[in-house]
């Protein structure tokens, strides 16, 4: 009785043995496969306390900085979405931050005006900077800035988007190919900071470069059936993209973003007189009524055009945004 239950045992070993040999034979075989493809994926995320703390400025750059970085840094925002980034006041929580991060990842071109005396507050000496804006050629004013004379500055309604920029018009991430650079010095930014995961960013930053040819091919195989198609905006935020895609932006009209008054309005039906403008682009958040009742008299279509400074946080929705802008510019240049 006693030998039966061991050789029953024993068989039972054998049988153990003998398919944790086949289990280590298959998983040997498929070994490399997977290191190849952890290699690959890179899916494991860093611990927490491994990984480098990286500050975004606003929204793009955020987005940038995210899709370059993966999870192998900790990102964080500066500016809330949706928050005017040019008159942003800093916060302490931005300065600490700053304090505590171990990059910042900036736009540049006098974008961010609150940045200097935030960093010196901020007081941290290893903080290292990237300029995401690095070797781009900038484009200067482009368009005349139709001022409403009637405004009325000491209510508060006024909200001009018209800056003086020393550097040149700081909107560069609304051209795909100028976005494109962007990432490419997150990410020789990022390396720089942190080596050991370079081939982690080349490789984010690659696939998300992809994207941003897609959509840079689709607005030019689109937009070349309306070559100089003339517009006016409510915001000069869009020369790099007028320029990119020979479109032309003739003249910015400064109207408050909320409670533009009838002589707001007449100060666009003139500029559109002026200049013949066959569109006129109106960002989210404008008053739409009386621009529709502007569209009626000039007949004309007002289309919406997002500056993406507001939105969702996932990289991912630039590519949304810039597809619905792509569609609006084509049914307003028709």
């Amino acid at each position: 009785m006693i030998r039966q239950k061991l050789q029953h045992r024993h068989k039972r070993n054998v049988l153990s043995l003998v398919a944790l040999l086949l289990l280590s034979i298959a998983s040997g075989c498929n070994q490399a496969t997977q290191e190849t493809q952890a290699q690959q994926t890179q899916e494991s995320p860093a611990p927490q306390s491994e990984q480098i703390r990286v500050v975004a400025t606003f929204l793009p750059m955020y987005w940038f900085t995210r899709a370059v970085a993966g999870d192998r840094a900790q990102v964080e925002i500066l500016v809330p979405p949706g928050s005017e980034v040019h008159d942003y006041q800093a916060t302490p929580a931005n300065v600490q931050a700053i304090a505590t991060a171990d990059v910042l990842v900036k736009n540049g071109l006098g974008m961010e005006d609150f940045l200097e005396g935030t960093i010196k507050n901020a007081g941290n000496p290893n903080l290292q900077q990237i300029d995401a804006s690095t070797g781009i050629q900038t484009l200067g004013e482009i368009s005349p800035v139709e001022k409403a004379a009637d405004h009325d500055h000491d209510h508060g309604h006024s909200h001009s988007h018209s800056h003086d920029h020393a550097d040149g018009n700081p909107h560069v991430w609304l051209d795909p190919v100028l976005a494109r650079q962007q990432v490419e010095n997150i990410r020789d930014g990022l390396i720089a900071a942190d080596p050991a995961n370079k081939d982690v960013y080349q490789a984010n930053a690659a696939a998300y470069i992809q994207q941003l040819d897609q959509i840079h091919n689709q607005f030019q195989q689109r937009l070349q059936q309306y070559p100089n198609c003339t517009f006016i905006t409510f915001h000069d935020a869009y020369p790099y993209l007028a320029n990119r895609y020979q479109l032309k932006q003739v003249a910015v009209v400064e109207i408050p973003e909320d409670q533009p008054s009838p002589g707001d309005i007449q100060q666009a039906v003139n500029a559109v007189k002026k200049y013949s403008a066959q569109a006129i682009f109106a960002e989210p958040g404008v008053d739409n009524r009386l621009l529709q009742s502007l569209s009626q008299d000039l007949n004309l279509t007002v289309q919406s055009i997002d500056p993406l400074e507001a939105g969702p946080t996932d990289p991912q929705h630039y590519f949304t945004a810039m597809s619905e802008n792509l569609q609006n510019i084509e049914a307003a240049c028709q």
